[in-house]
């Protein structure tokens, strides 16, 4: 099947609503989370495993796929579907976002009040061109343009691909942030340009910029929108605190196309969730749930729990009595608890199961919502 994107329900109390997104590889109900797995599987999971927890999208990272494997063994393995035996659809970044958190740090870590510019040396040269770092892995220069992100996503073969951008951060000047805007509109129609050359069954989303500049994002919505691409996310630095962000967010959502799917780059924990979704936002990713698991937090709906606390050593129950998935069907909280004390990385596998299960279920809850008219 081609890439479409159906909507199925308005929200008359908000700006909410549901769609499928239909692709090659099945449909991504929306609004929903999208799992990161940066090198092609999530932290602690395989991918049937994910893929049997109803993950219907799955993000992997162009940057670190790039430089290893490398596109030319993934395309050899049959595409990353085939290589990393997944079944459900998948969207790739163009590369462009590692590179300049590299340089600059995270849209995350701007919201945390973290987003200052570092000096690892990784970013030797920002042209028109593209951009040249250093590897983390070798120390080899690397040249990343427009068309070269575009060949390597091609050889990935994931359902839905991104175009090169610049992630300027949030203190950069207001020439600057004018400069890195021009070019990054340049390298977008770039890399629209070389994915119509072949277009295959793969689907294009713009990346909207212009920083918390009202004028600059809503600039980026017209000329992006005057080109073909199949839905838009929405990236750049996002503001310094959430209420920026939410700010943002809530001029620029009303001038995006509605009929075509929108996507917010980098965010997905509850709260963001929660506020965003109103907005209109259709599809949200992020490595929270996983990174928590890792740190010992298992999301729940009465709050979320912290597993070595030593309440939790007599505790045998289940995370969450209602829960279906694996790990609460068959295990509980002491025993979380004595993996997690003693290190043992069976303990991470049964958190991170939980606690993406838990947004699986979180979503199709909103979806439920939205329907029903609550949201």
């Amino acid at each position: 099947m081609k890439f479409q994107f159906e909507l199925i329900y308005q929200s008359r109390r908000s700006r909410a609503r549901v769609g499928r997104i239909h692709t090659p590889h099945g449909i991504i109900d929306t609004p929903n989370f999208v799992a990161v797995g940066t090198n092609g599987t999530l932290k602690a999971l395989d991918n049937r495993a994910v893929d049997s927890i109803g993950l219907q999208l799955m993000f992997c990272n162009t940057y670190h796929l790039l430089l290893q494997p490398g596109p030319e063994i993934v395309k050899r393995a049959g595409g990353l579907h085939k290589f990393i035996n997944r079944q459900m659809p998948i969207i790739t970044d163009s590369g462009g976002f590692q590179v300049f958190s590299l340089a600059y740090g995270s849209v995350a870590d701007e919201l945390k009040s973290k987003g200052t510019k570092k000096s690892h040396g990784f970013v030797l040269k920002i042209s028109e061109e593209g951009v040249q770092f250093r590897s983390y892995r070798d120390g080899r220069q690397v040249l990343l343009t427009p068309e070269g992100s575009i060949v390597a996503q091609k050889a990935f073969g994931a359902d839905i691909i991104i175009p090169l951008d610049e992630l300027p951060p949030y203190h950069i000047g207001p020439n600057a942030l004018q400069l890195s805007f021009d070019r990054t509109h340049r390298w977008e129609e770039r890399s629209l340009q070389e994915h119509l050359k072949n277009p295959g069954d793969q689907a294009m989303y713009a990346v909207i910029h212009g920083g918390v500049n009202p004028h600059l994002r809503t600039r980026s919505c017209e000329i992006l929108s005057k080109l073909p691409f199949d839905g838009f996310s929405i990236g750049g630095s996002l503001g310094k605190t959430k209420e920026e962000m939410l700010e943002m967010l809530q001029k620029l959502m009303p001038r995006l196309p509605e009929n075509k799917p929108n996507h917010l780059l980098g965010i997905g924990d509850l709260e963001s969730l929660a506020k965003c979704i109103p907005l209109g936002i259709d599809t949200f990713d992020s490595s929270y749930p996983t990174r928590a698991a890792r740190h010992g937090m298992l999301l729940a709906e009465e709050g979320n729990i912290k597993i070595t606390r030593r309440e939790n050593a007599n505790h045998f129950a289940p995370i969450e009595r209602e829960c279906s998935c694996w790990t609460c069907q068959h295990y509980t909280l002491a025993f979380l608890h004595h993996l997690f004390k003693s290190k043992e990385l069976t303990g991470y596998t049964l958190a991170s199961i939980h606690n993406l299960h838990f947004m699986v279920e979180l979503m199709r809850k909103y979806r439920r919502q939205i329907l029903d008219g609550f949201v």
